[in-house]
This record gives C-alpha cells, structure tokens and sequence, in this order.
C-alpha cells in the first residue's frame, strides 16, 4: 500500500481521490486471502497519474494474463486466485469511482455480476445449492446460511424492510447501530456460491454515499477488510450451548471508525470464539494466540508468517516465536523449504 500513500501525502486531489479508491479496491481482496501482481500495483498507478483509463486498465490485466506462462514453482490455482485479485481490483476501483447507485437487490447481483464476470460462472446469479464455510474466527465452525429455496424471497424481504424504515430522529450511533444490522443480514444470505463478501463490502461504501456519508473513511476497507469479514461472521454465529452469541459490537466498531472517525482497536483475534468460551480454570492451558495462528495454518498449509502476521495485524516477529512454539510442541511440521514448502499438521 506504500506505492499508493505517497499520492495521499503530495495532495493532488485527483490522484489522491484515485489512489484512495485503488487501496480499497486491493485491500479487499484479502477478505478471501487473496494479493495483488505487481504488475497490477504498476497498472493502477499509471492510472493515478492520468495516463491511462479504466477501461485501458482492464484492458491491460486482461492481456496480460492472456500472454502470461505458468511460473516454475507455482501451481494452476495460485495463477487463478491472483489473476482474480487483479482483475476484481480493477473492477472495484472503477466502481467506486462512479457516481451512480439503485437501492435495489437489482443493484446488488449487478455488482457482483460486474465483479465476478468471466471470473465465475455463477456471477451475479443467485446460488442454487446450500453452502457451509469453515472459519478461522469460528475455529473451523461455519456460520448458517439462507436455504437456497428462500434466497431470493430473503433478500427482497430485507430490501423491503430497509426500504421502509426511516432514520429521521436517530443519533448518529443509532444509524450506525441500523445499518450494522442491516448490513448484517444482508450479508447472512449468503446469495451467491463465492464474492459475497466483496460484493456486501462495495455496496454498503455505495449505499453510505446515498445516504449522506461523503466522507467516509475506506482506508477501513483497505486496511482491515478481514476484521470486517470477521465482524460479519461473528454477528451471524451463535451456539448457546457453549455461551456463544450472535453481536454485532465488531462491526459496529469497524462502522463507528469507518463513519464517525471512532478509534477502536481493531484486533481480529478478540473475536475469536476462543475469547469468549475460555474461562478461568481452563484459560492458563490455552494460549489464544497460538490457537489463532494454527487455525490459519489449518486452513491454508502454504500460509507465510508474514501473511499470518498481516491478518492476526500482529509482528512478524511475535508470529515467528508462535509458529516456533507450536513447531516445539509437535504441532505442525514444515514439508520442503521456507519459500515452496507446506505446512503438515500433525494429528
């Protein structure tokens, strides 16, 4: 993001209205694990600078991954997944850019539609299967999903009732509180098979400007878009035999911070069900942060420290001493070398 803020500190309006648009457009990327090309980095600032459009942007990715060989040391679907970071960036940036907005599940499956063309088969359209995630935050739990029966009647439903609801005489924490709700539910749903989050993500930006909020502050999105796919998790997960329950108190800090310039610690691993379901007699045999990077190894075996330590917003140096620790402890096991190697969990 290093190339970008150097555009926000000189001033210019227009390249620092772009280069705001590009760090959200990359950052949220990360809400599925995935990164950007260089190639792309040096693409968005070309168009920062002016010389070349959207369009010439999308144009250039395109080609690109059309004369693109399959690197030595890399798999087939590292390829993809960049290639779908690139692309979905470039996308997102022009969207935002664009000063035109429906209030209408419409609009939503056209976003998502706009998004995810050519990338899935399945974009824009509404998922016909019922689906199940493990997450990190959940400790390989999944959340609920709307039934693939009801999605198009549950999502109309919840437009209608936003539709309706009036936000004259609410504080603005009250609004604040609303839309985390709402955006909550929406999100919920589930609609489609892949991009829900990144679609929810670029509609509730779009939506906050149709409702007055002009400055609202999206280096969020850039820099903690995974805390803000945890909050959504979290406020949509609930298992009351264990003292688990749905709150949207993370998204509400992330929303406080992203409209009203609030200053909450945004730490994704107090939201781990770790945090809440520990109690004292068992807390000095569990080390949190242990568990939440061995969860992330879990779910991706070729995971870097480096990357563990920019999702947990933790130092690389405390994520060497974890990964050190469950390595002594027999927990995990490294198959190969540092930089092609994998991760074994060991039973």
């Amino acid at each position: 993001m290093e190339n970008f803020d150097e555009y926000l500190r000189q001033g210019e309006p227009n390249k620092a209205e772009k280069a705001k648009v590009w760090k959200t457009a990359i950052g949220l990327q990360q809400v599925d694990g995935l990164k950007t090309s260089e190639y792309l980095i040096e693409t968005a600032k070309q168009n920062i600078e002016g010389d070349i459009t959207f369009d010439e942007v999308k144009k250039r990715i395109e080609t690109y991954y059309q004369q693109l060989p399959i690197t030595i040391g890399t798999t087939k679907l590292d390829e993809d997944r960049t290639e779908e970071a690139d692309k979905v960036s470039a996308r997102i940036a022009e969207m935002l850019s664009e000063q035109t907005f429906t209030f209408s599940p419409a609009e939503y499956l056209n976003i998502h539609r706009r998004l995810f063309i050519g990338i899935y088969k399945f974009a824009g359209k509404i998922r016909d299967y019922n689906i199940t995630k493990k997450e990190w935050v959940l400790n390989g739990e999944t959340v609920l999903y709307a039934s693939a029966d009801s999605l198009r009647a549950t999502l109309e439903y919840d437009f209608e009732q936003e539709r309706k609801f009036s936000y004259k005489g609410l504080s603005e924490q009250e609004i604040i509180e609303h839309i985390a709700h709402f955006i909550s539910n929406l999100w919920q749903i589930h609609i489609f098979g892949e991009g829900n989050t990144r679609t929810t993500a670029l509609f509730l930006i779009k939506y906050l400007r149709k409702l007055g909020f002009k400055k609202v502050n999206n280096d969020l999105f850039a820099d903690h878009s995974w805390y803000f796919r945890n909050a959504l998790v979290r406020a949509n997960y609930e298992d009351l035999s264990r003292g688990i329950y749905r709150t949207e108190k993370f998204l509400i800090r992330f929303l406080t911070n992203l409209q009203l310039k609030g200053n909450f610690s945004l730490k994704n691993r107090e939201m781990h069900i770790l945090a809440d379901t520990v109690n004292d007699t068992v807390k000095p045999q569990i080390d949190t942060v242990n568990d939440t990077v061995f969860s992330l190894i879990q779910q991706d075996n070729k995971i870097t420290a480096k990357e563990i330590s920019e999702r947990l917003k933790m130092s690389l140096s405390t994520v060497r001493r974890k990964i050190k620790e469950l390595r002594d402890n027999g927990k995990i096991e490294r198959i190969g070398s540092d930089k092609t190697g994998h991760w074994k969990i060991i039973e």
